[in-house]
């Protein structure tokens, strides 16, 4: 790749100029690394990819000359050559001797050097560290006593520490710090800019004394000069909400629309509305406000009201001020008081919406159209309604068969409530912090598939709330699914007739249990960090029916205990999706995924549903099998079968995947996926199906490939080219291909569509 795209990427450097190659740092001791002084360097080279200046190839593609297609074309979506600049280069030398400096590296120094070959400059920045200062003593110049006494409560929570080296970025996150912990205690008028820091670093023995100094608050007197006094603690006299804030009329129309207001006074707070009737119920409001009139102002009270408003998802905006304001008469003490405001502005409380979007169901790729109409605020509670009509298509691809198709029709409805429905559970302080909700769901599916056709009823009752450090935790103590198999094609029948396994597995079934599910998302939208995404699944099903039958001396029914006159489903699944994302620059990063999951059906189950089974192959799983095609374990689906729908008890699988983007809305990738599905009890027709551990790691199978993403921004479409490395179905020889026969172009090379990213 970097031969193809490295033909003369001087094309366009001017004579006289060079081309900027590459920045090296060495550092000629421990105790800086390379990624913390990268980003001091002024001037970068242009973006690589696999080591190759795509982007700079693209643009000399172009004639410079031309401005018609598709060389202006070339030059928006390419990258021009980035011209070495030494006056950057001193730059980028004093910032860095700089940032070394305000690390303690106090007579350290950074030496540059420009090596030229082919008009292509490489800069070196050569870093002479000496040893850090550290900290001997820290001397503490706090003359306010009631901030003294705060602090000296606190002390154990300060950043700086005896012995530690000098750093200018903690003394920073120390000041943000203690301004948080002082705001949080009343003091309004308090910020960084009262806290400083002086250093004496002529104490020898590479020491530095640190003078921690927090200034009294100034003000200005009656004769408009500016004294200096203790700070002083806020207190909020009056909380105004403005449920219905909207600023167009407040701009436009000044006191006019002032006067059209109403001002009701409710528990404590002043609700200014324009009619009477307010959209959400004032209860509601009041449950996630943490500033109350008579209590002292809390920064952290402010962020967690303006935090728990937005998550009831029926308002847009939440602006929260304050301004100051006379003591009440019943009280003209020497205490400060503020008033404070919040202006909440609605999200639009109704809409229609008629989606047309691409499918990507199990690997199978069509299309859908969904009818949805959403209420945010149902009963003026912030209750989120939604109803979705859906019809999908989608074409089913395997291998050895003609393309199939399935058909889907359905109708979905959901509540979800900004509160438990517990009357045992109803503390206030858990509702505030951990924004619970209950959501009702009930749905109808009508599935026509080419080997059967199958109707599928489902209800859900369960609770949600966040955890800390960006978990959500999710509870559905209640899920009843209905499947009804109204047909399936009698060559299927045959097929399945002959496994205990596959026929126990696709029948009419009753699913009553529950789940839980622990979600750690720590992605920010701005992407500009590695992130870790963790998903944590535990069901079970048929335990509380089983246990009524037999307190009951229930009858079984061919073998089975019998729920609304059907069988129904005893199982346990556990399974865990981790994903971890490493950003390697502004184009380019790295995505790592691993699954493992297991279900067992045990008492009243000789195999879990068919929709509870896990599946290998397809678009989000090893993409150089066919969806549902691979495995289990080493078993071999034999030509003569029309029906592949390989599924199991059993799922491991490792996925690594580097994506970088190229122009437009152009994104590659190349992928290595590994792992396999099993079963896990015997399957006398496919052998070598079953989980065994002193055998699994042979039954791995190896896929690797590339792809394009085309991301439209609305969605994200792909098409993936899987390449087989390792086949655990071949039963003589290597499992890797190369090794034990010729390459198949046709059977070992799979094309997938999917939408969106496969992990």
């Amino acid at each position: 790749m970097p031969l193809i795209f490295s033909c003369n990427p001087t094309k366009y450097v001017p004579q006289d100029e060079t081309l900027l190659n590459n920045n090296y740092i060495e550092i000629d001791r421990e105790g800086l690394n390379k990624t913390d002084l990268s980003p001091y360097i002024k001037q970068k080279p242009n973006k690589k990819i696999f080591g190759a200046r795509f982007h700079l190839w693209l643009y000399n593609l172009s004639n410079i000359e031309k401005t018609k297609w598709p060389h202006g074309w070339l030059r928006r979506i390419g990258e021009e050559p980035v011209i070495f600049d030494s006056f950057s280069k001193d730059q980028s030398r004093q910032q860095l001797e700089d940032y070394i400096a305000s690390k303690g590296y106090f007579d350290s120094d950074v030496a540059d050097s420009v090596m030229t070959q082919k008009r292509k400059s490489d800069v070196f920045y050569n870093v002479n560290l000496r040893p850090p200062y550290t900290i001997r003593n820290i001397f503490y110049e706090i003359d306010d006593t009631t901030i003294r006494a705060l602090f000296n409560f606190d002390s154990v929570s300060c950043l700086i520490q005896r012995g530690k080296p000098y750093d200018v970025d903690l003394l920073q996150a120390e000041r943000t710090r203690f301004e948080r912990f002082v705001k949080n205690h009343g003091f309004y008028g308090f910020s960084t800019d009262h806290i400083s820091f002086r250093i004496d670093s002529t104490i020898g023995n590479r020491q530095v004394n640190l003078f921690y100094e927090v200034r009294r608050a100034q003000r200005i007197d009656q004769y408009n000069r500016i004294t200096q006094g203790p700070h002083q603690v806020y207190q909020i006299k009056n909380v105004y909400i403005y449920p219905e804030y909207i600023q167009r009329p407040v701009l436009a129309e000044g006191e006019s629309y002032a006067g059209r207001l109403d001002t009701t006074y409710y528990q404590g707070f002043y609700f200014i509305t324009e009619g009477s009737k307010p959209s959400v119920r004032h209860d509601l409001i009041l449950k996630s406000l943490y500033l109350k009139p008579g209590s002292n102002y809390s920064l952290v009270d402010v962020e967690q009201t303006q935090s728990h408003l937005l998550t009831l998802k029926t308002y847009r905006l939440v602006n929260i001020f304050f301004n100051d304001t006379d003591p009440p008469e019943e009280n003209p003490g020497q205490a400060m008081y503020l008033n404070c405001h919040i202006q909440l502005t609605l999200l639009s409380q109704q809409s229609f919406n008629v989606e047309l979007e691409g499918t990507n169901t199990a690997g199978n790729f069509g299309g859908a159209l969904n009818l949805v109409y959403q209420h945010k605020n149902l009963f003026r509670g912030a209750e989120q309604f939604n109803l979705k009509l859906k019809g999908a298509f989608e074409a089913m691809s395997q291998p050895n068969t003609k393309l199939r198709s399935t058909q889907e029709y359905g109708a979905e409805t959901s509540l979800r409530l900004p509160r438990f429905l517990m009357p045992v559970i109803k503390p206030e302080e858990f509702i505030k912090t951990k924004n619970p909700t209950t959501t009702i769901l009930a749905a109808y599916n009508y599935q026509d598939l080419s080997f059967f056709t199958r109707t599928m009823a489902n209800a859900t009752f369960g609770y949600s709330w966040t955890a800390r450090d960006y978990g959500t935790h999710i509870v559905n103590p209640f899920q009843l699914n209905l499947v009804n198999m109204m047909k399936i094609d009698t060559s299927f029948q045959k097929l399945i007739n002959v496994s205990s396994y596959l026929s126990n597995s696709c029948k009419d079934v009753r699913i009553l249990g529950g789940n839980y599910s622990f979600i750690f998302n720590n992605q920010k939208i701005q992407k500009s960090r590695d992130y870790l995404f963790l998903r944590v699944n535990a069901e079970a099903a048929g335990n509380m029916l089983s246990a009524a039958g037999k307190l009951a001396g229930a009858e079984k029914k061919n073998d089975y205990y019998n729920f609304l006159g059907q069988p129904f489903a005893q199982y346990v699944r556990l399974d865990a999706d981790i994903r971890y994302n490493v950003i390697i620059n502004d184009i380019s990063s790295v995505v790592y995924r691993a699954f493992t999951g297991v279900g067992i059906p045990y008492g009243n189950s000789r195999a879990i549903p068919f929709e509870k089974q896990y599946f290998g192959g397809g678009a989000n799983g090893i993409r150089a099998w066919q969806v549902r095609s691979l495995g289990p374990g080493s078993y071999e689906v034999p030509d003569t079968i029309d029906f592949i729908n390989q599924t199991a008890d059993i799922k491991l699988e490792a996925n690594v995947e580097y994506r970088f983007k190229l122009f437009w809305v152009l994104e590659g990738a190349l992928f290595m996926d590994a792992g396999n599905i099993w079963t896990f009890n015997d399957d006398a027709s496919r052998l070598g199906a079953r989980f065994r551990f002193n055998k699994f790691i042979d039954d791995i199978a190896v896929g690797t490939g590339t792809g394009f993403r085309f991301d439209f921004s609305f969605v994200t479409a792909r098409v993936d080219m899987g390449v087989k490395l390792r086949d655990p179905s071949i039963n003589e020889g290597s499992k890797w291909i190369l090794a034990s026969r010729n390459f198949d172009f046709g059977d070992d090379i799979t094309f997938v569509l999917g939408i969106g990213y496969p992990f």
